[in-house]
């Protein structure tokens, strides 16, 4: 394959990091993410496996070291497993690192399969450790299955990191249990404040918390040590006393984190987003179809001359969301 040039953007920033949303479709219906009747993309509309494949391999050969694959739910596309080995096979070969965000509900099912496919670490999106909690937040998922999960897939000796968006009123008295569980347990934990994509059923200033707050709270609770690693994503993060426990704070709006942004996100229908907070892309399912490599690559230059200093994210009572998509739709 061809070489092209680094994945610089126009503010400087080397992008290494490709966010790839396999489908729009989810199993659950979380509260703060989705309205609670969807509609989802026809499935003609929808890049085939094998054009994320190619586009994600063109990304490797320009520089690309990390890939994460996302939903909606992964899990739920048919083929996702044969698209996860095809591009572990890139691991060592240009790609440092092949990962995947999910929501647990199918994890028991394919913990093994993506141990195999050259997937060591993964994102589990877990809100709540109540039973009925949770089937309040995911509107109807079942706790056990995705805790099930999670220990078949740390049997399988993949890592864990948890994902928990914090919300007033829902989950908010619960962050101080769900850090205790995964020093326990093991996993490193991600706190998130609400994000402002697309439309729900809820105002999410009602849901927003603080994530400042929050700290304050877990600091006079644990001994939180600031870990100056940085993977230049968007978290801030710290040790947990003397355990191999990691907590993460990603808060897009009480503390920005664009200038060090190195990623970008190429959705289920083709489109690559330089910016989550933004409704400027790039069609590069259209370019690599009529215009093979050499208009994926022009695509990708696009994004690069697009993509912006910064979000705009911005959450007040009964402001309209930043952008008018869904989380799942961009990739979560």
């Amino acid at each position: 394959m061809a070489t092209a040039p680094a994945l610089i953007d126009r503010h400087g920033r080397t992008i290494s990091y490709l966010r790839v949303s396999v489908t729009d479709r989810c199993d659950l219906r979380c509260r703060y993410c989705m309205a609670e009747d969807m509609r989802f993309l026809p499935r003609d509309a929808l890049l085939e496996l094998d054009e994320i494949a190619v586009i994600a391999e063109r990304f490797i050969a320009r520089g690309v070291t990390k890939i994460r694959l996302t939903g909606g739910e992964p899990l739920v596309r048919r083929g996702v497993i044969d698209l996860a080995r095809r591009l572990g096979r890139q691991v060592g070969q240009g790609l440092d690192e092949l990962t995947l965000t999910t929501n647990g509900t199918r994890l028991a099912d394919y913990a093994g399969d993506l141990r195999a496919a050259g997937i060591r670490r993964i994102n589990v999106s877990l809100d709540s450790l109540d039973p009925d909690r949770f089937r309040h937040i995911t509107r109807h998922g079942d706790l056990s299955r995705v805790l099930d999960g999670i220990a078949v897939a740390k049997a399988a000796g993949i890592a864990i990191k948890i994902n928990m968006v914090a919300l007033k009123d829902l989950n908010q008295d619960e962050i101080p249990a769900m850090l205790a569980w995964c020093v326990e347990q093991g996993h490193d934990l991600s706190l998130i404040e609400t994000m402002p994509l697309g439309a729900i059923d809820e105002d999410r200033a009602d849901r927003f918390v603080p994530l400042t707050a929050v700290f304050d709270d877990l600091s006079r609770r644990f001994d939180l040590i600031r870990d100056p690693r940085s993977t230049g994503g968007p978290a801030r993060y710290w040790r947990v006393g003397a355990s191999p426990t990691r907590l993460g704070l990603i808060s897009p709006l009480t503390a920005n984190f664009c200038d060090g942004c190195n990623r970008v996100r190429l959705t289920t229908e083709g489109r690559l987003y330089a910016c989550l907070g933004h409704d400027d892309q790039v069609d590069l399912k259209a370019a690599l179809r009529t215009g093979g490599m050499a208009g994926l690559d022009a695509g990708i230059d696009e994004a690069l001359a697009i993509k912006p200093a910064r979000h705009d994210f911005r959450i007040a009572a009964g402001a309209a969301p930043a952008v008018g998509r869904h989380m799942s739709v961009t990739g979560g």
